[in-house]
């Protein structure tokens, strides 16, 4: 049995490899031209080996989004070639039963979980970050649409909406808001900086431009001061705003977690944070199901030349896939769906089509 398993393992892991340099080079192409329209624009000229680099960086993204259905075309593959060769029948006569090849291909699936794990979790957060900070020094700044990020902070005795317009590439915080409110929800102060920088437990603010609302007897006092610099505490972290300016799918678990219970604990929606955090936990896992959905392919039986249809036919599966994750997510934010839902169901329907196939395809035929 080593020797099947390391022939079986051998094949997929080659065929799966093809395809995701494949895929890669794809994706490595389109950005590309995408990033050609940026080249000599920016506070710095924006070089073509600057933009070479920047999308070499977002590769590892590329690599966890296209993982699983890389899995699931390179594992069709070999087993289609394999049932067109005769060499499954031949390793079933050497007593590759059906729940030893699915014991055998869970094992290499969960190997694939792991390593989509690792490139989410860990390689596509710290890449970005960096093609982030890169593009940053030459266009500016980090910064989300053209509002910025905003988060909330309830304090003992006030709440605080934030707005911070974009991140600079040294890590400082450019044209923040601070909006004060009392306990009623009266606006008491508007503090307004040019620059900002993260100190222990709070933020230095520089060149400050303070307003202040007082109400006594009936009638509203406006005092008005500018400051060379203030020390705001917070608790409000650099990560915090790092996260808030990062598109959730860009996102470590851990940072997602973290970020989702600090807007819970201010009374903020946190549904779309919530949703990919279990997409996160539930995208690993669909590697197992896709080496389960293609097993059945090696008990088929192949003309000269039909490999090729079915191979096609696990690219449009993946794609599929890849649509009907994206679309739950969508549905269900819109819907209100409970997180996990919304995150597991795409993942549920494929498990029961592959246990399906794999229960009329191989057990009964």
């Amino acid at each position: 049995m080593k020797t099947i398993r390391r022939l079986i393992y051998t094949e997929v892991l080659y065929a799966v490899a093809f395809v995701s340099i494949g895929f890669l080079a794809l994706f490595f192409f389109f950005d590309f031209v995408d990033e050609l329209g940026d080249v000599g624009r920016g506070v710095q000229p924006y070089r073509l080996t600057q933009a070479l680099v920047y999308v070499t960086l977002r590769m590892p993204s590329h690599l966890y989004e296209l993982l699983p259905i890389a899995v699931l075309i390179g594992t069709i593959f070999v087993m289609a070639r394999f049932a067109q060769s005769s060499e499954y029948t031949i390793l079933r006569t050497s007593g590759l039963g059906p729940w030893r090849a699915l014991r055998t291909l869970l094992l290499l699936g969960l190997a694939f979980t792991v390593l989509t794990f690792v490139a989410g979790d860990y390689l596509a957060p710290l890449s970005d970050r960096t093609a982030q900070l890169l593009k940053a020094r030459f266009s500016g700044g980090v910064s989300l649409g053209t509002t910025g990020a905003w988060l909330k902070e309830r304090q003992r005795y006030s709440s605080f909406n934030v707005n911070v317009f974009s991140l600079t590439p040294d890590g400082e915080m450019s044209r923040v808001r601070i909006f004060e409110a009392d306990s009623r929800g009266f606006l008491v102060s508007l503090t307004q900086a040019a620059q900002a920088r993260f100190a222990d437990g709070a933020w230095i603010l520089q060149d400050v431009d303070r307003t202040e609302f007082q109400t006594e007897s009936g009638t509203t006092k406006v005092e008005h001061v500018r400051l060379p610099s203030l020390r705001w505490p917070t608790e409000i972290t650099q990560e915090m705003v790092s996260v808030a300016l990062l598109q959730p799918d860009r996102m470590s678990t851990i940072d997602l977690f973290q970020y989702i219970r600090h807007l819970a604990a201010n009374a903020q929606t946190s549904q779309r944070y919530e949703i990919e955090f279990w997409r996160k936990v539930f995208y690993p896992l669909s590697c197992m199901v896709m080496v389960v959905l293609a097993l059945p392919f090696a008990y088929l039986h192949f003309r000269s030349g039909g490999i090729t249809s079915y191979v096609f036919g696990g690219v449009l599966i993946g794609i599929s896939f890849f649509l009907l994750n994206n679309v739950f997510g969508y549905i269900g934010n819109l819907r209100n769906w409970d997180p996990w839902v919304a995150a597991g169901v795409p993942g549920l329907i494929y498990t029961l089509l592959s246990l399906a196939a794999f229960g009329w395809l191989v057990l009964r035929r």
